[in-house]
């Protein structure tokens, strides 16, 4: 609204009423009352024109009374008359003001709405562009290249960073050219840019030190706005313009377009650092699995070097045993015994570390064959009596019979890994017994002894590579509980500890399987 619009309108009222008093009854000068009724249209404000309605009636009235007076007391009819005329005309054309008014603020809400609208229009389309790449530099040269653009700008900079200054980009209007420059900025300008911004804002003429860094370059009109320069930096953005100055509304809009891009320079950023980071990571790995690839090779190869002649020296050492080579003395057939059951010691780790460095590698092929948890725990039973027998401790299969889907030999050795375990741990006198049963959907194969038991502290290391527990009380390598995981696993079971009051108990789960001919006969 103009400042001077209402004390024009009023002081006009005040103006025709004199007039009014000045002229005869019959000379209505109160017509032109309706001319500061039609001039408070300008201010599109309902109270003015309300107001100025009000003025002119009274005013109408108080000349129709005055004159009257003047005119020893005698109302005119025709002049009544024209005076309720001019009091209806009053109305009416303020109605008409306060209507054009309303379409005036609609018109005027209309319009600024569909500014708003075109400018986030504007701003999405360029928003778009900056982010069309995740390469920080390009993301800065479109954020400069499209500030031009949407701000109808002359010429633009960009300083990633206010507090270095040593590195700012360029652009011109009407060129796809943005020029990276790494040279400090000239003193008005970094003196310009580096002032503390809470938001964007013209350079008005009110600014000094604006104005002279303005006059510097050859630039007339300015806008500044502080965003993210990337890794904690204060970056700032100047657009210049030679013929339109800026208004706070595009400096408002400034600030919210360069925020935007300073969010899309972080995405760029961290999405490079990602992509740095998972390089390293691959780069890792790749190394990691070359060693581990090495390890493997030469555990394999050890290991299969190692076969053939401890094979051969149990070959040699049992053929001495049996006379192959004539009498032995007893003294060094008690030797022999125990070279053979060093050699057999020998020869299961061996074989521990080629199951070990074949789960781990991803190589272990399991067979899937039906396979009979109670026959394996018979035969394993039957394998480590002679032991048992040595040791004083009675051991013993049963149960019913479960069948599983997996590889006999593996499965073989997982039992055996428990039972040699559960004699070595039991006194002179104990008992390891190995039950086997059908629980639901899984067969169920429990090995329990009545030896010493694992201490609390311990259990939880029991089924790791070079697991505590049992490997104090014996000669084990620390890998045949690790080794009975791996294969639980492999066959999609479970192998758990339970303690006793007196001894252990381990239990192994794998999911069951009946022979089709079994199936088809019930």
């Amino acid at each position: 609204m103009l400042p001077a619009l209402p004390a024009l309108c009023y002081l006009l009222i005040v103006a025709v009423w004199l007039l009014d008093l000045l002229t005869p009854q019959l000379f209505i000068a109160s017509i032109l009352l309706n001319i500061p009724i039609a001039l408070s249209s300008l201010a599109l404000t309902r109270r003015l024109t309300i107001g100025l309605v009000v003025a002119a009636e009274i005013a109408n009235v108080l000349a129709a009374f005055l004159n009257a007076l003047h005119d020893h007391g005698r109302f005119n009819v025709i002049a009544l008359g024209d005076r309720a005329l001019l009091a209806a005309s009053f109305l009416l054309v303020g109605f008409l003001v306060v209507k054009t008014q309303g379409l005036g603020r609609s018109a005027g809400l209309s319009e600024a709405r569909a500014e708003q609208m075109q400018r986030e229009r504007s701003l999405r389309v360029a928003m778009e562009r900056v982010r069309e790449s995740l390469n920080p530099e390009l993301v800065r040269r479109r954020t400069l290249n499209q500030a031009l653009t949407l701000f109808a700008a002359d010429r633009g900079l960009l300083v990633p960073d206010i507090a270095e200054n040593d590195e700012w980009y360029y652009a011109v209007a009407k060129s796809a050219h943005v020029e990276h420059r790494r040279d400090a900025l000239p003193p008005e300008l970094r003196s310009l840019l580096a002032k503390r911004l809470d938001g964007a804002r013209p350079l008005d003429d009110g600014d000094i030190v604006a104005r002279f860094a303005l006059e510097n370059i050859g630039a007339r009109y300015g806008a500044i706005a502080a965003g993210a320069g990337g890794h904690g930096a204060e970056a700032r953005l100047l657009l210049l313009r030679d013929d339109r100055a800026w208004i706070r509304d595009e400096a408002r809009f400034l600030q919210a377009y360069f925020e935007s891009c300073s969010n899309a320079l972080a995405q760029a950023e961290l999405f490079v650092q990602n992509v740095e980071q998972s390089a390293e990571l691959a780069r890792r790995n790749q190394l990691a699995e070359e060693r581990s690839g090495v390890i493997r090779d030469l555990v394999y190869a050890l290991a299969h070097d190692l076969r053939t002649p401890l094979a051969a020296a149990d070959v040699t050492m049992r053929q001495a045993d049996r006379g192959a080579f004539g009498a032995l003395p007893e003294e060094y057939r008690k030797v022999l015994a125990a070279s053979l059951e060093s050699n057999a010691e020998s020869q299961r780790l061996v074989d521990t570390l080629l199951t070990v460095a074949r789960y781990e590698s991803g190589d272990m092929m399991t067979l899937d064959e039906s396979v009979d948890l109670l026959t394996l725990a018979r035969a394993v039973c039957d394998e480590l009596s002679p032991m048992a027998g040595e040791r004083g401790v009675r051991i013993e299969a049963k149960g019913e019979s479960a069948f599983v889907v997996g590889d006999k030999l593996e499965l073989r050795r997982a039992i055996t890994n428990l039972a040699a375990n559960a004699v070595a741990a039991s006194p002179h006198s104990g008992t390891v017994d190995i039950r086997v049963s059908a629980d639901g959907d899984h067969g169920r194969t429990v090995v329990e002894d009545s030896g010493y038991g694992i201490a609390p502290g311990e259990r939880g290391a029991l089924f790791q590579r070079f697991g505590v527990g049992r490997r104090r009380r014996g000669s084990g390598t620390g890998l045949g509980l690790y080794v009975v995981r791996l294969i639980a696993e492999k066959h999609g079971g479970s192998v758990r500890y339970e303690p006793r009051e007196c001894g252990s108990r381990f239990v192994i789960e794998i999911p069951q399987h009946r022979p089709q001919a079994d199936e088809e006969t019930r």
